[in-house]
């Protein structure tokens, strides 16, 4: 019975992160009551398939937050009520539709995953009767469902274990005790030569922002994506973060093949002596390889190398905060332990709480600009 499937592969499922990503499993919550799973039946006038109720009976969905269980196609696992309030909204969206998109959205499906941005989920089919009762499917706000995933939830969740047991190949990461879905392509430094003469400096080349300082302010949109690692950033002294910026370009000159070229490995070995960089001019050496590698990458179709070559100029010219961003950003396309190395350079210290609104209300780093938060935070002691 696919019901039976679905206990042993929760039981994989759990074990797997109670071992791996304790603060993802914290985040499942307990069994849902049988009355609650049957009052939610009658209310949307549909038999749940026995998987879906077999898995609520394991696990009442997971609580939401920015460490929260969620499928390989980043939906959180829905509660009983949550199942309730996006069906519902999903019904009402539907009604409103031509009759020629009905297939959009049917009236017996249901949605146990929610992605949360926007309407997008996870989709099981409750039309009884039908070949497809229990099948799994996806729900795209531009292009309506589509169903393929598995043909019960029992497989879907056997599918979801083994990728966790398969790990790293199969988009598994983890960090901070937490379960993270990603996938790299690590870049292909292979074109390009050490012995490429330089430009003139009056040739036809894309130019460089050489408009960067050492004191630009970082806006706190940046350090967002970087979740407890930007919280870390923001709070740990200027020369941390400075020695931080330094391992990351470096690490970021290997990985998109910037160190093939003498004038870039001779700035990041300058930068690790402390030696302070004197202002780009034109006709500096760096400024013209890397505006040749501009053109080069261009003409490879290579965005990751142009990005990189872009980002070496703030590096070593601008603020080291919005250096460690921006290497932190291209690295999380070629890498997925991009994370692990910040942390590592930035000194491997505790990781503080992911930040919420109030962390950035009451910053106080004069090279970070959270003038907004602070405002906000200012209202709500009002």
């Amino acid at each position: 019975m696919t019901a039976d499937l679905v206990q042993d592969s929760w039981s994989r499922i759990d074990a797997w992160l109670r071992e791996h990503a304790p603060r993802t499993f914290a985040t499942l919550r307990p069994p849902a009551g049988v009355e609650e799973i049957k009052a939610a039946q009658d209310e949307l006038g549909l038999t749940f398939p026995p998987d879906l109720v077999a898995s609520l009976l394991r696990h009442d969905g997971a609580l939401d937050g920015p460490e929260t269980f969620q499928f390989s196609t980043h939906d959180r696992l829905l509660e009983v009520s949550g199942i309730l309030d996006d069906t519902r909204f999903m019904r009402a969206a539907a009604d409103t539709l031509d009759e020629e998109d009905e297939d959009y959205w049917q009236h017996g499906y249901v949605k146990f995953g929610s992605y949360g941005a926007t309407s997008d989920g996870l989709v099981i089919d409750c039309r009884t009767g039908r070949g497809s009762f229990g099948a799994i499917g996806r729900f795209f706000d531009e292009t309506g469902t589509s169903f393929g995933k598995a043909d019960s939830l029992g497989g879907y969740l056997a599918e979801l274990a083994d990728r966790l047991e398969c790990g790293r190949d199969a988009g598994v990461v983890t960090f901070n005790g937490r379960l993270l879905w990603e996938w790299a392509m690590p870049a292909h430094p292979e074109w390009g030569s050490a012995e490429d003469p330089l430009p003139a400096p009056d040739e036809q080349l894309p130019e460089l922002d050489l408009s960067c300082t050492p004191t630009d302010l970082l806006h706190v949109s940046h350090l967002h994506r970087l979740e407890e690692l930007g919280a870390l950033l923001a709070v740990l002294p200027r020369e941390r973060v400075v020695e931080a910026a330094q391992k990351q370009l470096r690490r970021l000159a290997v990985e998109t093949g910037l160190n093939k070229y003498p004038e870039v490995t001779s700035a990041l070995d300058a930068l690790e002596r402390g030696e302070v960089p004197s202002r780009p001019d034109p006709s500096d050496p760096l400024v013209l390889r890397l505006r040749a590698v501009l053109a080069q990458a261009n003409a490879h179709r290579d965005g990751t190398r142009r990005w990189a070559a872009e980002k070496m100029v703030h590096g070593i010219w601008g603020s080291p905060y919005r250096s460690v961003c921006e290497s932190a950003g291209i690295r999380s396309r070629l890498t997925v332990d991009w994370r692990a190395d910040l942390h590592a350079d930035l000194g491997g210290p505790s990781l503080p709480p992911i930040p919420d609104e109030r962390f950035w209300g009451t910053l106080r780093n004069p090279a970070i600009d959270s003038s907004w938060y602070a405002a906000q935070n200012a209202q709500d002691q009002d």
